[in-house]
């Protein structure tokens, strides 16, 4: 799904003036969760799931096109994890 995609079923299933107001409440939507992850806080909402940042260690790789070991460094990123109710949505 795309963002014009996703922006137009937010649209139909909301109450919004415009396509425009849509688009700018989702991205503030998901601004507040970026801003809450880039502060290391964890973002849950009940029933759907939650979002943690997670540290990724350094680690030693081999690149399958030249066959060469490669160094990957340590780095930070984001997990989701399902709650019950969208999990047993997505699995019927």
């Amino acid at each position: 799904m795309t963002k014009k995609e996703f922006v137009d079923l937010y649209f139909a299933k909301g109450e919004f003036a415009t396509k425009v107001d849509a688009e700018k409440k989702a991205m503030a939507f998901l601004a507040v969760i970026e801003d809450a992850l880039e502060a290391g806080e964890e973002v849950s909402f009940l029933g759907f799931g939650k979002f943690t940042v997670a540290e990724r260690a350094a680690r030693t790789c081999t690149n399958p096109q030249t066959k060469k070991e490669m160094r990957v460094e340590a780095k930070k990123v984001v997990k989701f994890k399902p709650g019950k109710a969208l999990a047993e949505k997505v699995n019927k």
